[in-house]
């Protein structure tokens, strides 16, 4: 495995085969020289290195394009410096950070908490019996916010799902041109209602479903399904895709239902 992060030579050496795969065919060490802060005959000395590697194939003077294996050695040394940096972010940094959660009873400063998701909101309770836990950076009473860190395992979630109901548009009939039924059977055992478009709009509050969101439809059916809430989403045809787009970004588990 190569590893771009052991060494200063073999990070200066991946920054200057990056730089040739940007600037391919033509070539200016110069410029390449002062993007990775070395000299001229260095970034040369490398260059050289790496087509005697079969990492980069000469075309001419100052003309130089990376090879096949060039391409596989710059993508292993990228899934280099990912994992690296998603050790970072998510072991090292993740530790660190403090998040605020809700407490379930008193909590004190310092103790162990575990951590779950309830009705989509972080909770922490006292105690280290959950699969997730950190430690309380604050007091809290009952039912208030408590600032939580040193977070270890991972909690128990299971992402929630998008049913996708469509409403025809104004031209087609709109809300009239659905049955009430439908919207309500749609709605009932939803955790939280959104709707797109005022005909879908119209469409719930017919049946006193009335919609929780009606702006940013896809972004917020999307984060409440990852956050284990099931969400009805009733849209205009016409709002339908961007509805979706938003939902399949997300990777979000999603069904569409005709109205």
């Amino acid at each position: 495995m190569v590893d771009v992060l052991d060494n200063k030579r073999a990070a200066t050496r991946f920054r200057i085969l990056v730089q040739i795969a940007e600037r391919q065919p033509a070539v200016s060490q110069g410029e390449i020289a002062g993007e990775v802060g070395v000299t001229s005959q260095a970034v040369s000395e490398y260059i050289r290195e790496l087509v005697d590697d079969g990492l980069v194939e000469k075309e001419g003077r100052s003309r130089y394009r990376v090879t096949r294996e060039g391409v596989d050695w710059l993508f292993r040394a990228a899934d280099d410096v990912r994992r690296f940096a998603d050790h970072v972010t998510g072991d090292v940094l993740g530790a660190m950070s403090e998040d605020a959660y809700i407490a379930t009873t008193d909590i004190e400063e310092g103790e162990t908490v575990s951590l779950t998701v309830e009705d989509g909101l972080l909770h922490a309770t006292p105690g280290s019996d959950g699969p997730a836990t950190g430690i309380a950076t604050t007091d809290a009473a009952a039912g208030t916010d408590v600032g939580v860190t040193s977070f270890e395992g991972v909690m128990d979630l299971v992402p929630g799902s998008v049913t996708v109901l469509q409403v025809p548009s104004i031209r087609t009939g709109g809300s009239r041109a659905i049955d009430d039924e439908t919207v309500t059977d749609a709605c009932d055992d939803a955790d939280i209602v959104v709707a797109a478009g005022v005909e879908a709009i119209v469409a719930c509050r017919q049946t006193a479903a009335d919609p929780d969101v009606t702006f940013a439809v896809g972004e917020v059916a999307a984060d409440a399904a990852n956050h284990g809430l099931e969400v009805t989403a009733v849209a205009t045809t016409d709002a339908v895709g961007r509805v979706t787009d938003a939902l399949r970004d997300a990777d979000v588990s999603y069904e569409v239902l005709e109205g």
